[in-house]
């Protein structure tokens, strides 16, 4: 792993509550403040993704949240031609972006890393709306734990930061990779909130954390609580339990 990607996060000293990340799947960039604004200081992590960035004043909203004191994950998970998607992570650089998503392919995480400056570069293995099934359709012929081992130590490799990956994983990627690589994890549930929707691979709080994850990725559930802000303090609380010192 490159220096300057290791040294992004040092997965022991991660504050706990900085663990949550929250996924701002909403409309607007009007709607994602005025529901920061109801989270307050429930939520210090804040990934913002396409339909934010397709909405229009996203930097604008990214510039924000950093100006609030708020740590911001942009979940583009970009894909072209290597050059192209360097020039992209170069326009995240000096603006406060945590981390940033590329797909596992080696020449585009190469190029991602040697552009990423002061962002960390996370790579995307397997989505956790895809399993066994879809892979097939796909055309792979492995399981979804080799493929999620095989890109991830390519992702070590090309000297990213760490990757995005089911929490079923974890384990597996404890074992079979680096104790440095930094694991966030989507497709998480609550076990008092498991609604129907399109994640297939997924995994309660407490689970997660046990398995080796470091960071996970909340959404739905705290979005459409009754009461966004208690979903996530209860969250946090759990989060606690795991981390009692941080």
């Amino acid at each position: 792993m490159s220096a300057r990607q290791e040294d992004r996060v040092a997965r022991a000293d991660i504050p706990a509550r900085e663990r949550l990340i929250f996924a701002m799947d909403v409309p607007t960039a009007d709607d994602a403040r005025r529901l920061a604004d109801r989270l307050g200081d429930s939520v210090s992590f804040y990934k913002l993704g396409l339909e934010l960035f397709m909405s229009g004043g996203a930097f604008e909203l990214l510039d924000w949240m950093v100006g609030r004191g708020k740590r911001v994950f942009v979940d583009l998970k970009f894909f072209d031609v290597p050059a192209t998607v360097a020039s992209a992570v170069r326009n995240l650089r000096n603006r406060g972006v945590t981390f940033t998503t590329v797909h596992g392919n080696q020449a585009i995480m190469e190029a991602a890393v040697e552009a990423a400056g002061d962002v960390g570069i996370l790579a995307v293995t397997v989505l956790t709306s895809l399993d066994r099934g879809d892979l097939d359709d796909l055309g792979f012929q492995c399981d979804v734990e080799q493929l999620v081992l095989s890109r991830a130590r390519r992702a070590l490799a090309a000297g990213c930061a760490g990757v995005v990956s089911s929490g079923l994983e974890a384990k597996l990627l404890r074992a079979g990779v680096d104790d440095r690589l930094i694991v966030v994890t989507p497709g998480i549930r609550p076990v008092e909130n498991r609604p129907a929707d399109d994640q297939k691979r997924v995994m309660s709080v407490a689970d997660a954390f046990a398995s080796g994850v470091d960071y996970i990725v909340v959404g739905r559930p705290i979005r459409d609580a009754a009461d966004p802000r208690a979903a996530a303090e209860a969250i946090q609380a759990t989060i606690a339990q795991q981390f009692p010192r941080r």
